[in-house]
């Protein structure tokens, strides 16, 4: 049986920014490169969960020698895309200070190839914080198929 989404994002606008770059700006400290991260779309403190979105481009740093004739997002992008989504949450919503570090992943499965002109969703449910850490399930989502899944940490730094 197929994997299913986290949350049914059916009656939510996945086209509707909520939060553009210059607002994701004032919570993560990515820069340049390591922007991953165009728009959140949804958001909800109330059942923590929000979803964002990274329009993988053509011109990206990694698409030359990530498989070239072939470029494939590589897996670590996706992980850290879900994990930036992830931190906006924490430092908007949970009103968490200072830089949140990577401090774990978990259970991934990548599921489908993401590749240049795709949009993937990335869609996080929050689901503990304790001890200055916090914990979210992650899921990517490309054409309504999921393309990753995994379980992220991150750390009050």
């Amino acid at each position: 049986m197929p994997p299913k989404l986290l949350f049914d994002v059916t009656g939510i606008d996945l086209d509707k920014v909520l939060f553009g770059p210059e607002e994701i700006r004032k919570y993560n400290p990515q820069r340049g490169d390591m922007e991953h991260v165009d728009a959140i779309v949804y958001a909800d403190d109330q059942v923590r969960r929000i979803i964002g979105y990274k329009d993988v481009r053509a011109d990206e740093f990694w698409v030359d020698g990530h498989i070239p004739g072939r470029p494939l997002l590589p897996g670590v992008v996706m992980i850290e895309a879900a994990a930036q989504v992830s931190s906006y949450y924490t430092a908007k919503y949970d009103k968490w200070e200072g830089f949140i570090g990577f401090g774990g992943v978990d259970g991934v499965r990548f599921r489908q190839q993401v590749q240049p002109g795709a949009r993937l969703y990335i869609l996080v449910a929050k689901l503990w914080e304790r001890h200055g850490r916090v914990r979210s399930a992650a899921q990517g989502m490309v054409n309504g198929n999921i393309a990753f899944e995994a379980e992220i940490t991150g750390i009050r730094l």
